[in-house]
């Protein structure tokens, strides 16, 4: 197995923004600001599963509220 194919052994954390818009981060590193911890903490395989899940209209907060 080369540098390229290492396993990711990395746990992340789901954080969602005051637009409702979703991302995963290193549970080692500080939620960035302006980034709220969801609670969801995994594999990145999981918690990409969970934000397609839960983040089923990519529109930010902001602009589905200005269409509605």
């Amino acid at each position: 197995m080369n540098s390229d194919e290492k396993e990711d052994t990395t746990t992340y954390k789901v954080v969602v923004n005051h637009e409702e818009q979703y991302s995963i981060w290193s549970v080692k590193e500080k939620t960035p600001l302006g980034w709220t911890d969801t609670g969801k903490t995994g594999p990145k395989s999981e918690c990409l599963a969970y934000i397609k899940e839960v983040w089923t209209d990519m529109r930010s907060l902001s602009l589905r509220r200005k269409m509605d």
